[in-house]
C-alpha cells in the first residue's frame, strides 16, 4: 500500500506550530522537532533524524532550520524542503518584527530583564533535555563511546569549527565498524 503523499499546505503549518516554540535558538528545538517529526508523525525515524542533526550541525545555518528542510525535501523534494523551511522561519520573522519595535521601549524595565534570565535557564534545560535524549540513542557500544568521549574532551580543549569534529568522527566512525567487522 502506497504511503499518502504529505500536502505543502501541512508541512508548513507543522513547521510553522514547531517554529512559535523556538525560544533560545535551534538547539532548544531539537525536542520539539523529535517529538513531532519522529513520534508524532513519522516522517522520520530516530536514527534518520540524528543524521539530519549531525549534517545540519555541520552545514551553514541554524541545526532545526536545516532539519526542517532535510524533512520536507524528503517528503516532498525540493519544495517541500522549501516550504518546511518557510514554516519553521515564518513565526520567528513575525515575533522578531514585532519585538524589535517593542524591545528597545522596555529593556530597562527590570522585570523584563529577569523574564530574560528566566527565559535563558529554561532554554539551557530544552537542551540538556535533547543532549540526554541523543546520547541514548547514539552511545550504544565501546566505540560509541570513545567517540563521545573524545569528541566531548575535544569540544573542550580545542578551538575549532564543529564541522572538523563531525568529520573526523565519521572518518572514526567508518573505520572502527570496518574493523570490527573484519574482525568478524
Amino acid at each position: 500500500m502506497k504511503e499518502k503523499e504529505t500536502s505543502l499546505s501541512l508541512l508548513f503549518w507543522t513547521f510553522a506550530k514547531m517554529g512559535i516554540m523556538t525560544f533560545g535558538g535551534g538547539y532548544a528545538m531539537l525536542p520539539i522537532l523529535q517529538r513531532e517529526v519522529v513520534e508524532n508523525r513519522h516522517w522520520a525515524t530516530e536514527e534518520e533524524i540524528m543524521d539530519y542533526y549531525a549534517i545540519g550541525q555541520c552545514t551553514p545555518g541554524i541545526i532545526a532550520v536545516n532539519t526542517a528542510t532535510f524533512i520536507g525535501q524528503k517528503k516532498r523534494g525540493s519544495i517541500g524542503g522549501i516550504v518546511s523551511t518557510l514554516g519553521l522561519v515564518f513565526p520567528s520573522l513575525v515575533i522578531i518584527s514585532v519585538l524589535a519595535g517593542l524591545i528597545t521601549n522596555f529593556s530597562h524595565l527590570v522585570w523584563v530583564q529577569n523574564a530574560f534570565t528566566g527565559i535563558q535557564v529554561c532554554v539551557c534545560v530544552l537542551i540538556v533535555n535533547a543532549v540526554t535524549k541523543l546520547l541514548k540513542k547514539s552511545v550504544v557500544d565501546k566505540q560509541t563511546a570513545l567517540i563521545f568521549v573524545v569528541v566531548l574532551v575535544g569540544g573542550i580543549f580545542v578551538n575549532i569549527s564543529p564541522a572538523w569534529f563531525v568529520i573526523i568522527a565519521a572518518a572514526v566512525g567508518i573505520i572502527l565498524k570496518n574493523l570490527e567487522v573484519k574482525g568478524r
